[in-house]
């Protein structure tokens, strides 16, 4: 299977390589592995997401690279300040986007686009799926490590290839998939990552063990979320048999490992942006909203107390009344 594609980009002299080099760094690419030699040097960036296009006819653009932003102004205004070269300005596309052309180094044209709001869907909440600049927590059971570490492997690439740095990945093992909601509720509360993917494996057997794990576990990494406040990715396989496990852990059925990162980076993405929305829009609180799990239970708590000492006040009530 493919794992990643190289585009080589030979420079003429050591300036342009250097000019390259300080234009990438400034627009905030991951750095990859580079090389030094006698006959030579190189600089390698890793792309978030990456396509790999095959045009008949008219391209896009006159470029070497295209490269998609989220804020085509912002870093027009950017490049413009740095004093680089801009062959077009920013302008209105055929295929629904704004695009402008630099040229970093002589030669090496880069296209710069974004959608353009008509091009886009309806205006709504949802997370982009770039994990640059998350911290994410990855929660796995040793038990049916064959199973387990083809999840690892596929959730791992799947936030490396959205962006991920490695040092913002951090790798949890416990000794099985009932142990998982403990450890990634302890995570979120001392870790603070933007997400947590919860991976493990249970096969169902001959007594009714595999019902009370799966309930246990899916309740409890449900809860962990909701109380914490931090996304959990749910990628714990519960199978009839080793062959359906088999299958979802990275062949036809995919990997589940892989889909939990990327539904983390969505979510991720998704609970800052909601975070970041106006509250209240014009309606009034009633009472301080409960932030914290313990507040919550202490409310609860109260309520309660509450409703029983209203039971009793009513039968003291009635009694003497009567």
């Amino acid at each position: 299977m493919i794992r990643a594609i190289t585009i080589v980009r030979r420079t003429r002299r050591p300036a342009e390589f250097d000019s390259l080099v300080e234009f990438f760094d400034s627009l905030g690419f991951e750095r990859g592995q580079g090389w030094k030699r006698d006959t030579g040097s190189g600089a390698s960036f890793l792309a978030p997401v990456g396509n790999l296009e095959i045009v008949s006819g008219q391209a896009p653009a006159d470029s070497d690279v295209l490269i998609e932003v989220t804020d085509l102004d912002g870093l027009f205004a950017m490049l413009q300040k740095q004093g680089r070269k801009i062959v077009k300005p920013i302008a209105e596309t055929q295929w629904g986007a704004r695009l402008f052309l630099a040229e970093p180094a002589e030669e090496v044209r880069v296209a710069f686009f974004e959608f353009s709001p008509a091009a886009k869907k309806k205006r709504a909440l949802e997370g982009e799926l770039s994990a640059r600049g998350r911290r994410f927590g990855i929660v796995v059971s040793r038990f049916n490590s064959f199973i387990t570490e083809r999840l690892l492997e596929g959730a791992h690439d799947g936030l490396r290839r959205a962006g991920a740095h490695e040092k913002d990945i951090e790798i949890v093992r416990v000794p099985g998939a009932f142990e998982i909601p403990a450890a990634a509720r302890a995570f979120a509360e001392k870790r603070k990552p933007d997400a947590i993917l919860c991976l493990g494996c249970l096969l169902r057997g001959d007594t009714t063990h595999y019902e009370h794990l799966a309930t246990e576990v899916t309740r409890g990494i449900g809860q962990s979320a909701q109380e914490t406040g931090v996304p959990h990715a749910f990628g714990v396989l519960t199978c009839d048999t080793l062959e359906q496990a088999i299958e979802r852990a990275g062949l036809k059925s995919g990997n589940k490992g892989l889909e939990a990162a990327l539904s983390a980076v969505e979510m991720a993405n998704l609970n800052k942006a909601i975070q970041h929305v106006p509250s209240g829009h014009g309606h009034e609180r009633r009472e301080p909203a409960v932030t914290t799990p313990r507040e919550r239970r202490a409310k609860l708590r109260l309520s309660d107390l509450e409703r029983v000492t209203h039971k009793v006040t009513e039968k003291h009530h009635k009694k003497h009344s009567t």
